[in-house]
């Protein structure tokens, strides 16, 4: 893996990347979502969230070249919390991307904007996603039961996080 990969704020130009990926059935699949994703729509969205303060959205690249997707949703200033959520391209992954750009998310979460503590969930059956965010200092907060339904079964989820004061402490 090489070390220029960095985080840089999502820009339009970066809407027909997105769209490969949110229309990939397998990538939505551990987002919780269904692969439906019109570039009107996905450009709609984009102008109409452009200025949201609740939302950090970063495009991971290596240079140019763009390796996946990293969002801060939900961005609450009084209790200091978020949702972090990532999609690595089926390209790019298994090559170490996801721990990399989570680490840098949680560095610009803890570092820039001051947060107290970082969450997510994540499907029971995605193991390899749990494993990587056990290892970066997420703990498993607690369970829910059937909570999606991906591919004509609900599926538990797993709920996750990490306090600033531990992220610090690593």
């Amino acid at each position: 893996m090489t070390t220029t990969i960095k985080l840089r704020a999502l820009e339009k130009d970066d809407l027909t990347f997105l769209h490969k990926l949110f229309n990939n059935a397998d990538v939505m699949h551990y987002w919780f979502s269904e692969s439906y994703m019109s570039m009107e729509k996905l450009k709609e969205s984009f102008d109409k969230c452009y200025d949201n303060e609740r939302n950090r959205e970063f495009i991971l690249t290596d240079g140019h070249e763009p390796l996946g997707y990293v969002g801060l949703f939900d961005i609450d200033p009084r209790h200091r919390h978020a949702e972090f959520a990532i999609i690595i391209d089926p390209s790019h992954q298994g090559n170490g991307y996801a721990g990399s750009a989570t680490k840098l998310a949680m560095d610009y979460a803890f570092s820039v904007l001051n947060l107290h503590k970082l969450y997510l969930l994540v499907a029971k059956t995605n193991e390899k996603a749990g494993h990587i965010y056990e290892k970066l200092g997420f703990r498993v907060e607690g369970e829910l039961a059937q909570h999606f339904f991906i591919n004509g079964a609900y599926e538990d989820a797993i709920m996750m996080g990490i306090f600033q004061r531990d992220y610090w402490e690593r």
